[in-house]
């Protein structure tokens, strides 16, 4: 089972962001679960989202303690809760950032993760320039099947048609594309990149 949880606040699309996953997941043929866990639900408030994928029925119902991959969908969170809580040395991380991992003081935690399993995409910007709406939730899908592989890009641009049908979608799926080429991109550029000593 993979096990992902989403942190960002109230009308960023934490939710929906999840909700789109388990579909993509469920079109290919697995099993799959998301569920949200609100503090007090008002646009800005702190905002859980869980996403459980598996070959086989997921039994678990209860929020995500120990999550394969984390999705930081807001930053300022860093300074209000341990996002990392539970996030294994094995795990995948992404975070939703036009700032390096360095600016956020962030670079102990990625050093912990293997390579390649950490990346910044500036989700939010590409929201606004395809969107044109702060809206990080489809820029973070295309990332994330792009980090992870666990979902099919195709997969992901199906959900997001489905949950935002017409226009909307397309622009949703734009910005998942650019984010989608970004991991790719920097993964290029890791893997041709020197080794260090």
């Amino acid at each position: 089972m993979f096990q992902i949880r989403i942190h960002g606040r109230g009308g960023q699309g934490v939710v929906t962001g999840a909700e789109m996953l388990s579909v993509a997941a469920f079109m290919e043929g697995r099993h799959a679960q998301a569920f949200p866990s609100f503090g007090s639900e008002r646009t800005g408030a702190p905002v859980v989202a869980f996403c459980r994928i598996d070959d086989k029925e997921i039994r678990l119902r209860e929020p995500i303690q120990d999550p394969d991959c984390l999705i930081l969908q807001d930053p300022t969170l860093l300074k209000v809760i341990d996002v990392f809580s539970g996030l294994n040395d094995k795990g995948y991380l992404l975070v939703n950032t036009s700032k390096t991992f360095d600016d956020l003081h962030l670079r102990a935690i990625v050093e912990k993760l293997p390579p390649g399993q950490a990346v910044i995409v500036p989700a939010t910007d590409l929201a606004l320039k395809h969107v044109k709406r702060p809206a990080p939730n489809a820029a973070l899908l295309g990332a994330f099947a792009a980090l992870t592989g666990l979902v099919r890009f195709d997969s992901v641009k199906r959900a997001i048609a489905e949950a935002f049908p017409g226009k909307v979608g397309e622009a949703n799926i734009a910005a998942a594309q650019e984010a989608y080429d970004m991991v790719l991109a920097q993964d290029r550029a890791r893997q041709a990149a020197p080794a260090r000593v």
